[in-house]
């Protein structure tokens, strides 16, 4: 579809836009209308700034908005005459010092001046090397009339011009420059050169980006800043001086709207002017000098101008002169709206942000060239991040830890711990008066998980001064539990390698040690456990290398710390047993005395720690793991000790155990335990004083006293796992062996008398089970009759000689009961007759084809 459009007139329109053309007069000046200069011999100045005069000259000219509607002269310089001059000078005077009293109280006496500072920092910053300085050339015209045609073109070029620059000088001579550009300022405005004295100030403020002398340079800040100090405040004055008449006083807390409109527009014009210096740096410093005459425009400007002004300096790029740029803005601000405590924040977040320009190629460049060293460099920044953060810190809320609680991440990210110890100690030196710490107990716990979280190296984190007082201030036993949680955890997380530091272990000792007396009758078993878990991550971590005495003198401190957390003494245990071990290895298992009666007291320390547990299992089996060891070591009596303890502890098995909060039946574990047992008594050599097998016998009668559940078959698995022992016990040869350790295949070496008391137990073992197979003869029964009749059949073809018949007899009985009720499994059943069927064809195993045509299969019908 094609546009149809409507015929346009745009210059009509165009026309139609125009502002309507008013006629000037006074009351509606601004000073960028071109205005009528009016030379006369007698004038008389009103309220309005109308003029009078009995013979005049008038001539129409654009110009300089600097310049006043009367006598030659502009706004900004025109004096509040009256028809009394001395009683509105003495008013004005009286006002002044009033608010000037006003506004040095807008800080109380505990702010410390700018002022203080100065004198310290120009004595601080000094240097031998050669200065230099730009400067100006100018010639003031002579009369009125040249300087009103020729302001305008003066103010647009008011960064270019003929310069000098005066090179070679001495840190006196540019000091003495700079007061004498400080004075050339004030005599340019008290000769009513508003642009002169304008010029001077933007040329100082350029000297602000020159860092060619870089270690004088916070005393080149605190010169140039004093002019502009005094720029701001002649310009205030000023226009605060076109607001006051003989009649009515400005009152101290006045607002833009009691504000003239020659008073505003002359402020405004000044606003403007500064908007136009092309260079960022004076741009900003102008502009920051005069930011108290925002009262006069609106009630928001100084809120509004903050930050903006903030945002302008993200644009000066070298770091030092951007943080001497913040500091300046935080002089302004605190003295105009020492509220506004956003901006002062924001200044210091962006310094913070932009600190690792200093590591920056430019910044690395210009120290090479210098010949500066960083550490010199940095105390650079001291002056500027003192002010700013004292600023930030005036008069603050109890909001303080918040503060720190960001502060110390930083601190901890680019610092070192001499930095981090000062942190701590200032938020100790804070929180503790009045036990303030107790209401900050949730950014406390947050340092500290800052700090743990950046010093990954404990012997650096605890050797920080400060950090074990800090932990101090968590009272509250919870909260204290707490951190040292924290703290065990990013231990065991993030130390890679054991340690014997003296320093890392005295700390955690004592934060193991704060966990584990928090342990009480009301405890829940899920904390014990996680407590515990945590210690022996620390227990592991130990290692005194080959220093085993000193690493077992640690283990008994530790059990003696940590006795309420039986976790923890069964790791300890552990940890001594493996001591024992690395004692055998490096001594190849050929102790010397030294070595043995060290391992005998590692032996005594599990022997005497066992019993205290309460977890019956635990205690047996550390029983027989510590036995296991001793034995290792060669020390038999121990052994012994252990083996026979466990023995007699058996008894004591409870029908029902806890396990992970929930009672389950104990003969499943009892059983596990027992093949285990089995498994080392094979080694065990027997006691000359005790008799053939008394180990073997005493855990039989155990055994066989046991109160078993009555539809329990375990006590008959058992009863078949002892025959496995006493299969293994009949051999010429064991099937393995303890070094250095003779068992009873070498002590017996085959005795008949000993072959035959292993005969004699295993024909009571054997009848044991038949008459438990005899029981399960009823209805209910029938299926664990069949399961244990295989059990046992499977147990005499693996272990019994078959050729014996009585047992191959016993063997076709088994076979037979296991399918008589229909309840065994046919596969099982199928797959064991292969066996013997394939076994028959291997060399002496030629009895089991007989055995195989004697093992019927039965069918389920």
């Amino acid at each position: 579809m094609a546009l149809h459009a409507r015929i346009r007139n745009y210059t009509t329109e165009f026309e139609s836009c125009r502002l309507e053309a008013v006629s000037l007069e006074f009351g509606d000046y601004h000073p960028l209308k071109p205005i009528t200069v009016t030379e006369s011999k007698t004038k008389k100045m009103s309220r309005k700034g109308s003029t009078s005069s009995t013979s005049s000259s008038s001539s129409s000219s654009v110009m300089d908005p600097l310049s006043s509607v009367l006598d030659g002269t502009d706004p900004l310089s025109l004096f509040a005459a009256t028809a009394d001059p001395v009683t509105a000078a003495a008013n004005m005077d009286s006002t002044r010092k009033k608010r000037d009293k006003e506004d040095h109280l807008a800080v109380g006496s505990d702010f410390e001046p700018w002022s203080s500072k100065r004198g310290e920092i120009l004595a601080r910053y000094t240097t031998t090397e050669k200065l230099s300085i730009v400067s100006k050339v100018t010639t003031p015209g002579s009369a009125v009339s040249e300087k009103v045609r020729t302001r305008l073109e003066e103010l647009d070029d008011l960064e270019e011009g003929s310069q000098k620059e005066l090179l070679n000088l001495t840190q006196q001579d540019y000091i003495n420059r700079i007061e004498e550009l400080n004075q050339s300022l004030k005599d340019a405005w008290s000769s009513d050169q508003k642009v002169k004295a304008l010029k001077i100030v933007i040329q100082c403020s350029k000297l602000l980006s020159d860092t060619t002398v870089i270690q004088f340079y916070p005393s080149k800040f605190v010169l140039i800043t004093d002019i502009l100090d005094t720029f701001g405040k002649l310009v205030y004055e000023r226009i605060l001086s076109m607001c006051v008449d003989s009649r009515v006083s400005l009152p101290d807390n006045f607002t833009p709207e009691s504000i003239n409109d020659t008073a505003k527009e002359t402020c405004l014009n000044w606003f403007f002017k500064i908007a136009s210096i092309r260079e960022l740096i004076p741009r900003f410093y102008v502009e920051a000098a005069i930011l108290k005459c925002n009262k006069f425009l609106s009630k928001t400007g100084i809120s509004e101008c903050l930050p903006r002004l903030t945002s302008m300096i993200r644009g000066i790029g070298d770091p030092l002169v951007a943080v001497c740029a913040r500091a300046y803005l935080c002089r302004v601000g605190m003295e105009v709206a020492p509220h506004l405590k956003e901006s002062l924040n924001k200044n210091f977040f962006d310094f913070l942000l932009t600190f690792k320009q200093i590591h920056g190629d430019t910044v690395q460049n210009q120290l090479v060239v210098q010949c500066v060293e960083i550490p010199l460099y940095l105390t650079l920044y001291s002056p500027a991040i003192d002010w700013i953060l004292q600023c930030i810190a005036y008069r603050a809320p109890e909001d303080y830890i918040n503060c720190a609680e960001v502060w110390v991440e930083y601190t901890c990210r680019h610092f070192t711990k001499r930095e981090v110890n000062t942190v701590l100690a200032d938020v100790i030196k804070h929180m503790t008066p009045d036990r303030a710490f107790e209401e900050a107990y949730p950014q406390l716990q947050s340092i500290i998980q800052k700090v743990i979280t950046y010093f990954h190296d404990f012997s650096i984190l605890f050797s920080v001064e400060k950090f074990l007082p800090f932990l101090d201030m968590f009272q509250k036993e919870c909260v204290r539990v707490e951190v040292c949680k924290c703290i065990m955890e990013a231990f065991i997380k993030h130390q890679q390698e054991s340690t014997k530091d003296p320093v890392i272990l005295n700390a955690l000792l004592h934060v193991c040690k704060t966990m584990h007396d928090s342990v009480n009758a009301l405890t829940l078993e899920d904390e014990k456990r996680m407590l515990a878990a945590l210690i022996n991550g620390f227990i592991k971590m130990v290692s005194f290398g080959r220093d085993f005495e000193q690493q077992l003198s640690f283990y008994v401190e530790a059990r003696s710390m940590f006795c309420n957390l039986e976790p923890v003494l069964v790791q300890l245990i552990h940890s001594v047993n493996q001591l024992a071990m690395e004692t055998r290895k490096v001594m190849k298992g050929n102790h010397s005395r030294k070595t043995a009666a060290f391992v005998r007291a590692c032996v005594a320390f599990c022997f005497i720690t066992i019993p205290s547990l309460s977890s019956i299992f635990a205690r047996l089996n550390l029983y027989l793991h510590s036995g296991q060891v001793a034995l290792a070591n060669q020390c038999l009596s121990q052994a012994d000790a252990f083996f026979k303890a466990a023995v007699s502890l058996v008894p004591e098995v409870p029908k029902m155990i806890n396990i992970d909060g929930k009672m389950r039946p104990s003969e499943t574990f009892l059983l596990e335990f027992l093949c285990n047992f089995f498994s080392t008594l094979l080694i065990v050599p027997d006691h000359p004083e005790q008799g053939v097998l008394f180990l073997v016998r005493g855990l039989l009668n155990v055994i066989q006293d046991y109160t078993w559940e009555e539809n329990c078959d375990d006590k008959i698995r058992i009863y078949t796992n002892v025959l496995h022992l006493l299969s293994a016990m009949t051999q010429e040869t064991y099937i393995y062996h303890v070094d250095k350790v003779d068992s009873n295949d070498t002590l017996y070496g085959g005795d008949s008398k000993f072959l035959a008391e292993i005969n004699k137990v295993c024909e009571t073992v054997i009848t044991q089970i038949l008459d438990h197979l005899k029981t399960l003869g009823k209805d209910e029964a029938l299926k664990r009759q069949s399961q244990l009749a295989l059990y046992f059949f499977n147990t005499i073809l693996a272990h019994g000689d078959l050729r014996n018949n009585k047992l191959n007899q016993l063997s076709v009985n088994l076979w037979n009961l296991a399918q008589k009720h229909g309840f065994a499994d046919t596969k099982t059943m199928v797959k064991t007759l292969e066996y013997i069927k394939k076994r028959s064809k291997q060399p002496e195993m030629s009895h089991f084809a007989e055995l195989a045509l004697r093992l019927p299969l039965q069918s389920r019908t």
